[in-house]
């Protein structure tokens, strides 16, 4: 089989999604960019993840063309791919509808993190709701996303990044908890997010493998 080692990956990613309730039903996708090439595996669309095969899984270019894979490519191949395209340092996207970050999307507002973990995906910024799709989210995505991790869409979800599929993983984790943090301290009158300098501080000591 071709490309077996991104499909692979994917495939345990996206039980994974499903595990955390990060993802249910065929909601959410997931793509990797192989090491040393431009071809990129992504879970199909419609196919239920629960019962997806490796070899279900779809390989396309990186201007989104299918070029293997019984199942056609998922729907948001276009948000994947720029996102690849534009980042020469990421190599997987994790695009999930859990539900805490769908809900803080909607204040269209920047969320922001209150534990130190949280501080690695900051800043999170938020996307206005466009049809999901198209090209016109995929531009809006890359913009907004510039050089961060996570972006939130309005009514939509989140889309996370990483130089691994582990990094990615971990940044969408990590938001839907920021969120649903925030969700509840809001809710209770009592959020606190972190100080800025708190958080460059926290970056800084995560760049440099000193976090506990």
């Amino acid at each position: 089989m071709k490309y077996r080692e991104i499909r692979e990956q994917v495939l345990e990613a996206i039980l994974e999604a499903v595990d955390l309730g990060l993802i249910k039903g065929t909601s959410g996708n997931i793509a990797i960019r192989e090491p040393d090439g431009d071809m990129v595996a992504i879970t199909p669309s419609g196919v239920a993840y629960k019962t997806m095969k490796v070899e279900d899984i779809a390989i396309i270019t990186l201007n989104g063309e299918w070029v293997d894979g019984p199942f056609k490519p998922s729907s948001e191949t276009p948000m994947h791919t720029a996102i690849l395209r534009a980042r020469s340092d990421v190599r997987a996207t994790v695009h999930t509808h859990g539900i805490f970050a769908t809900v803080m999307a909607m204040l269209d507002e920047e969320l922001k993190p209150t534990t130190p973990p949280q501080s690695e995906f900051a800043p999170i910024r938020t996307v206005p709701f466009i049809m999901p799709g198209t090209e016109d989210l995929a531009k809006a995505v890359v913009d907004t996303l510039g050089d961060a991790r996570v972006v939130l869409m309005q009514n939509h979800g989140m889309m996370c990044c990483g130089k691994t599929i582990k990094d990615a993983m971990a940044a969408a984790t990590y938001t839907e908890e920021m969120a649903q943090t925030a969700y509840y301290a809001k809710l209770l009158g009592c959020f606190k997010p972190l100080p800025e300098e708190s958080v460059r501080q926290m970056q800084a000591l995560i760049a440099a493998d000193k976090a506990v």
